[in-house]
């Protein structure tokens, strides 16, 4: 079988993105693995398909696969990827667009210099909603959980982007040890459906570095959620004020939340959304043919 594609990056963490309107095809979790193999397939972090919307009131359905197969709940350095591919592919002329993830609607914006905001909605910190194990029904007053990752005391922050966070905060993040506690954090007991593994650098109240071992991809160049749910958890903590600069080893990235002072409550409802604003970038169309033995 012969596919179309389309290789996109925002940042560094790059995306085989499909789309699935106009040719029959959304990949299996053998295939997407193979998509994603940087030696035998195209290679990439994340494949992103493009669908018909499934729900009214949206223009699409957004989809994504990670690079060992499985099929996960939202990407915002996708999302990002998502507008610029289907303004590029002639699925819209609309500037703005609202599409159906699992974790839900989001919209999306094309600036008029080429940057892509997109909102993220509203952070979540129920236990349930992450889903994270945790002897507290509510986490009002756990802005900071201790996990004891193989007999070591880390200091996390949980939060939901639409997929599970745990950010911690260290002081370098160029010596931080994401190789070892990364996959470690990442299938802890406590996240049943994995997580993803934030380690932050504060640098002023308005600016950090991130690094992001991301669930089922490994550490990544960037995550979009990733520097949402950083941000969010340094508010919360007290550390930094809105707007933020995230610099991750593949750029910069601006987030704003204005959450009101003291807003460490548990009624998503009175929360406001965050909004991430970055760059998308094309970088080639082609085809590839896919194993048939692959199913």
């Amino acid at each position: 079988m012969k596919i179309r594609f389309t290789k996109m990056h925002g940042l560094g963490n790059d995306f085989v993105v499909l789309d699935a309107i106009h040719q029959d095809f959304v990949p299996t979790p053998a295939q997407a693995r193979f998509l994603a193999d940087r030696h035998f397939g195209v290679g990439c972090d994340q494949i992103l398909v493009v669908e018909p919307a499934h729900a009214p009131g949206v223009d699409f359905r957004y989809r994504i696969f990670n690079a060992d197969g499985g099929e996960v709940e939202q990407c915002g350095n996708g999302a990002r990827c998502f507008v610029r591919f289907v303004h590029e592919q002639g699925l819209t002329t609309a500037r703005e667009i609202r599409v159906e993830t699992q974790a839900g609607p989001i919209t999306l914006r094309l600036e008029a210099d080429g940057q892509v905001a997109v909102d993220m909605g509203v952070p979540r910190f129920l236990p349930a909603e992450i889903p994270f194990d945790s002897p507290l029904t509510e986490m009002r007053d756990a802005v900071v959980q201790p996990l004891d990752v193989d007999g070591e005391q880390v200091d996390i922050s949980v939060v939901s982007m639409g997929n599970p966070h745990a950010v911690q905060v260290v002081p370098d993040i160029d010596a931080a040890p994401v190789a070892r506690l990364g996959p470690l954090i990442e299938s802890h007991p406590r996240f049943p459906r994995r997580v993803n593994a934030g380690f932050m650098q504060i640098v002023d109240r308005h600016a950090i570095r991130l690094r992001v071992y991301e669930r089922g991809a490994g550490e990544t160049l960037a995550c979009g959620t990733g520097a949402c749910a950083a941000v969010v958890a340094g508010i919360r903590r007290g550390l930094l004020d809105s707007p933020v600069r995230v610099t991750t080893h593949g750029g910069d990235l601006s987030i704003v939340w204005n959450s009101a002072a003291g807003d460490t409550g548990t009624t998503n409802q009175t929360r406001q959304p965050v909004i991430m604003t970055g760059p998308a970038t094309t970088v080639f169309t082609a085809e590839i043919e896919l194993p048939s033995n692959l199913i």
